[in-house]
Order: structure tokens, then C-alpha cells, then sequence
């Protein structure tokens, strides 16, 4: 009797592990259905954890659905919500320096791009700065760096040199001192035998 009660119980169980395990879609990224909404939403490019976390108060104040809910036990209806929620965060009263487009250059609205759209959109970004000819763009087609970052030491390219200070010193007083005569050395050994 008590072996029928536990394979009952273990059967409930095992239906919501395989419900909550499960891969879902959003925004073009395949995410662990184990995880929980602000967990899942760092997955996507162009959601870090403040996002994240600013996106699930969103939904559980707008649409309530409570934060940690695993993204795989929601219905399809629940998914297409915070999809939503993804493609206009505004809906969220989320104040503009939380986005990751302000001011665009082609539309000069506050957008949040994510995934594919915003590696495309920066993509066009260092085109454009190439071909308009601008600082940027000249350091992007060299291949050094774009930010003011210093270049003597770090992010060189091409074949190593590895020549230490000490050891060119060592090469220059060796090419400067002089050459003492082959000979001078052996007649000196032979007076002490």
C-alpha cells in the first residue's frame, strides 16, 4: 500500500520536472526552462542583470506573473507576454539610461535592442563610422583600439619581439667592448706550466 502512495506521489512530480525542464524560445535564444525569469533573461545578448531584474518587476507588476517562476512552467501566453515586455521595455516605466540604444542615430528614439537586431545594429554602426571617415571608424579599419585606451604595451598584433631591456643592454656593451686577440690569452697559460 505505502509503495502505491509513493509511486503516485512520484508521478506529479516527475510531470512537473519534465514541464519545468524543458528548452524555451525567446527573443531567438534557446533558455533552460529551469531557470527562473530574471535568470533567464540574462541568457539573451543585450540583458544584463540590472535589466534583467528591471524587466521581471515589470512583468510581475504589469502582468502579474511573480518573478520566480521558472521560465519553463509558464503557458505560451506568459512567454509571448514577456517577449513583449522585451521588444518595448518602455512599458515598464524604464527610465532611458537603462537602455542600450539612446537616442538612435537613424530614428533619435530611446530603443533596447537585443540579439541578433543589436549585432546587426552595431555592425551597421562600425560600417557607417568607416565610411563616413570618422576617428572611430579610421581605428576600427586599422585595428586598434577605438576608446582612447593606451596602446604602447597592450593590444599589439603581428609576431612577438621578446627583446628584454636587460638583455639589449647586454648585446650593446658586448658589441662595444674590445675584442681582445686570440693569442694574448695562450702565451699567459703557458708561463704558469
Amino acid at each position: 500500500m505505502a509503495k502505491e502512495n509513493d509511486e503516485q506521489n512520484a508521478k506529479p512530480q516527475e510531470q512537473k520536472k519534465a514541464a519545468s525542464t524543458s528548452i524555451v524560445r525567446i527573443s531567438g535564444k534557446d533558455i533552460d526552462g529551469d531557470l527562473n525569469i530574471p535568470a533567464a533573461l540574462m541568457q539573451i545578448k543585450g540583458i544584463g542583470y540590472n535589466m534583467a531584474n528591471a524587466i521581471s518587476l515589470g512583468i510581475e507588476s504589469i502582468y502579474k506573473i511573480p518573478r520566480k517562476t521558472t521560465i519553463g512552467s509558464l503557458e505560451e501566453d506568459g512567454i509571448e507576454k514577456i517577449e513583449e515586455m522585451l521588444k518595448d521595455p518602455k512599458k515598464a516605466n524604464m527610465p532611458k539610461y537603462m537602455l542600450n540604444r539612446q537616442n538612435d542615430r537613424d530614428t533619435g528614439e530611446n530603443l533596447h535592442l537585443v540579439g541578433t537586431d543589436l549585432v546587426v545594429k552595431v555592425r551597421q554602426d562600425i560600417e557607417n563610422d568607416i565610411k563616413i571617415q570618422t576617428y572611430r571608424g579610421f581605428r576600427h579599419r586599422w585595428g586598434q583600439k577605438v576608446r582612447g585606451q593606451k596602446t604602447r604595451s597592450t593590444g599589439r598584433t603581428g609576431a612577438t619581439v621578446g627583446v628584454t631591456k636587460k638583455a639589449a643592454e647586454a648585446a650593446q656593451k658586448a658589441s662595444q667592448a674590445p675584442a681582445k686577440p686570440a693569442g694574448a690569452a695562450a702565451p699567459a697559460a703557458e708561463a704558469k706550466k
